[in-house]
């Protein structure tokens, strides 16, 4: 007897495969992409961490196998990572060009004096391509993945062999099109201040000046997470709620790989019963094991906040002051790169409210471990979480114990802000959530604590002057109105040293334009 086809599912590990993966049709994505191939274009596409490159470098290679215009062939460069060495490096590149032609064109085969070209490595990959181009019967494309993880006089010859050989093509066959494919555009390659000046002679610091354009993968729309989400509803019955859609939205803001994982979680874990419906409730539950199991793609991201030019960026954002001097703009695209970040309006964020929560969580994780408090002193007789209360015992816990736990933390701009969180966290781990806010220039950190179903807003700040406290009152009482509450807490920082702790711990209440503020000091 036939055997019943294997059910597909939501994916979160490697490239998705047709048939075995719910799948969002990656040429919607591609568009422009196809267009420069068809145009024999030179190029970068770049995307965070596992945004659907590599199903979309497979994608691509089995439509130009089905349509016939051209041959295509996805090089991964992943084994010459960070290797300086050019004869090291090239014939790690070559090999890579073996396997992938025997996948991909193994009619072509792979070129016979092949062993020849690593004797002058300078020239290795600009003979390899041009052989092959030669014998290539249809146009070649070639699809570079993982390129910007070359580095050093590697980086510089990779480079500028392919330059050399795009000029050349009017004279001598080379690829029709060549995508450079990895986190980073070319113009923030990392390069050793000598490698630039050993490419200057082209005007730029990159020798791959040719590239016609610079595209970025998108992310999910709505209506693409609505459409991977009907394919499971569409294979087993199982349908998300209006709601749960929209927080899986929001939360991973098309994010592939959280699309994935949160709704993995949800049927998988969550609601294994394919009768049940999906809820808002199971997406936030699944969004919380996410975090707490410390996902491969979400300890991979963790494994980066220690970097100093992840750490330039990311302090000063957690306390909502502006980056130092010595930030960088490659800071910002090496940021970007590893999806930690994104642009909107103009302005730097943190990529979705799940990092956001990942982020200072994953910092102050050895922290929240060692707090000795529980949450039970902190819940009233109706269940109603007592903020008065939890927050003198913050201004305790601070003066104790706190102060010098943040001056501990190498993220020293936003030690005071990542300790209140850790404080908050231990508590609210008995039964509520928070949703932080933070962006650079903000000049402030919100929090909003959830607890049995009612919010309160947490404002937080460091204390400069009296300006700070006045334009800090204004500015919880925006975000109160934004929210539609009428009651919120203003955390407010004072950080001199020579001032005794006396008067740095006190409590004020204020009515304000119609709120209610209460002034924490610290």
């Amino acid at each position: 007897m036939a055997s019943s086809p294997m059910r597909p599912s939501f994916n979160i590990a490697g490239p998705c495969l047709p048939g075995e993966h719910y799948m969002v049709p990656p040429g919607r994505r591609l568009g422009r992409a196809l267009e420069l191939i068809d145009e024999g274009k030179y190029f970068t596409l770049t995307a965070g961490r596992q945004t659907g490159k590599t199903t979309s470098l497979y994608w691509i290679v089995s439509h130009y196998r089905e349509v016939g215009t051209a041959s295509a062939l996805w090089v991964d460069l992943q084994i010459a990572r960070e290797e300086p060495d050019p004869a090291v490096a090239f014939d790690a590149i070559l090999r890579c060009l073996d396997r992938a032609v025997q996948a991909d064109l193994p009619e072509v085969a792979i070129p016979a004096d092949r062993a020849s070209y690593l004797a002058t490595p300078a020239a290795a990959l600009e003979l390899y391509l041009g052989d092959l181009a030669a014998r290539c019967p249809l146009p070649l494309v070639v699809l570079f993945d993982e390129a910007d993880g070359l580095v050093g006089k590697t980086m510089v010859s990779f480079l500028t062999q392919l330059r050399a050989g795009y000029i050349a093509r009017s004279k001598r066959p080379f690829p029709h099109s060549v995508a450079l494919v990895g986190m980073r555009q070319v113009r923030d390659y990392a390069l050793a201040e000598q490698d630039r000046t050993a490419v200057s002679w082209l005007g730029t610091t990159s020798p791959f000046n040719i590239t016609a354009d610079a595209l970025t993968l998108p992310t999910f729309t709505r209506a693409d997470v609505e459409e991977l989400l009907a394919q499971h509803t569409a294979a087993t019955g199982q349908r998300f709620e209006p709601d749960a859609i929209a927080r899986v939205f929001d939360l991973s803001q098309g994010h592939p790989w959280l699309v994935n994982a949160l709704a993995d979680e949800a049927v998988r874990r969550e609601v294994p019963d394919r009768t049940a419906p999906v809820t808002i409730e199971h997406i936030d539950s699944a969004k919380e094991r996410i975090i707490l199991d410390r996902r491969t793609h979400i300890d991979s991201l963790i494994s980066k906040l220690r970097e100093p030019r992840v750490r330039r960026i990311l302090d000063p954002m957690l306390a909502g002051e502006r980056t130092r001097g010595d930030a960088l703009d490659d800071d910002f695209a090496y940021v970007i790169g590893l999806g930690l970040l994104r642009r909107s309006s103009g302005t730097y964020e943190i990529a979705n409210p799940i990092y956001r929560e990942v982020i200072p969580r994953a910092l102050t994780y050895v922290d929240q471990g060692q707090i000795q408090i529980q949450t039970a002193p902190f819940v009233r007789p109706d269940g109603a979480l007592d903020v008065p209360k939890l927050l003198a015992a913050w201004q305790t816990f601070w003066r104790e114990d706190g102060h010098l736990a943040a001056e501990g933390f190498s993220y020293r701009e936003s030690g005071p802000h990542l300790m209140l969180m850790a404080f908050l966290q231990r508590i609210l781990n008995g039964g509520g959530r928070i949703e932080r806010e933070y962006a650079l220039g903000r000049g402030a950190l919100d929090l909003i604590i959830e607890w049995k179903g009612v919010r309160h807003v947490i404002e937080v700040k460091l204390r400069r002057d009296s300006y700070t406290e006045e334009r800090a009152i204004e500015q919880i009482v925006a975000y109160l109105d934004s929210l539609g509450l009428g009651e919120g807490w203003l955390v407010l920082f004072d950080l001199r040293t020579t001032k005794p702790w006396a008067e740095r711990l006190w409590n004020r209440t204020i009515e304000h334009a119609g709120k209610r503020i209460h002034l924490v000091g610290c």
